[in-house]
């Protein structure tokens, strides 16, 4: 069992919350966790790098002059690589980089993930995050009461736009509702950030078995 404090906005511990390790997938898997983050990465890449080849360029397909006896280095057409304004010799075309991974799969990746921060104790959990208004510095304060002074990954329970724009401006602080969490964004912040309300959910999910 893991044992977890849970804190006010002030820092100040309020209750305790115990989590058995089987919640989310007893151990950690790195393989599928690296498959997920390469997975993640590889979905961010645009791949729409293009480039004309020298079928793509306007022009005549006939020999610009005679092979021989012109006293000039031998050419091809007007469209070849070697000339300016002519087709690149190996040109770029637009690729698709996506991968794929099965539902089960990814939320295993997740699970994996959010242990690995649980067992390395990275793991904040806030009764709740509330704002009337946006206000960055009332976020940075909760972080520094909360004693986070690394890159954060803050996961709620809902989308909220108060808190969103209250964080936004954060430098390597994000925030999401925990049914948009994955390996890929948990990996790439040194902290997790629960409110009580989506920590508490994600483990009901996970027991009940829901996706």
């Amino acid at each position: 069992m893991i044992s977890l404090s849970v804190y006010d906005k002030n820092g100040k511990e309020v209750e305790s919350l115990k989590v058995d390790e089987s919640t989310f997938g007893g151990r950690v898997r790195y393989s599928l966790l690296k498959q997920a983050i390469v997975m993640y990465q590889a979905n961010k890449r645009v791949g729409t790098a293009a480039t004309k080849s020298r079928g793509m360029i306007a022009g005549s397909t006939k020999k610009i002059y005679a092979q021989k006896h012109t006293g000039n280095a031998r050419a091809g057409t007007i469209r070849t690589g070697k000339r300016v304004g002519g087709g690149v010799t190996f040109a770029k075309v637009a690729r698709d980089f996506s991968q794929v991974m099965p539902k089960k799969q990814r939320k295993l990746a997740r699970d994996s993930a959010i242990l690995s921060k649980l067992l390395s104790n990275n793991v904040v959990i806030v009764d709740q995050l509330k704002f009337e208004k946006p206000k960055t510095r009332d976020f940075v304060n909760i972080l520094g009461n909360l004693k986070i002074d690394r890159s954060c990954l803050v996961i709620i329970g809902e989308y909220n736009d108060t808190l969103w724009r209250s964080a936004r401006n954060i430098a390597k602080v994000s925030v999401m509702p925990v049914v948009e969490s994955n390996a890929g964004d948990i990996c790439r912040h040194t902290k997790l950030l629960f409110t009580k309300e989506a920590f508490l959910s994600l483990i009901n999910k996970n027991e009940s078995g829901e996706n």
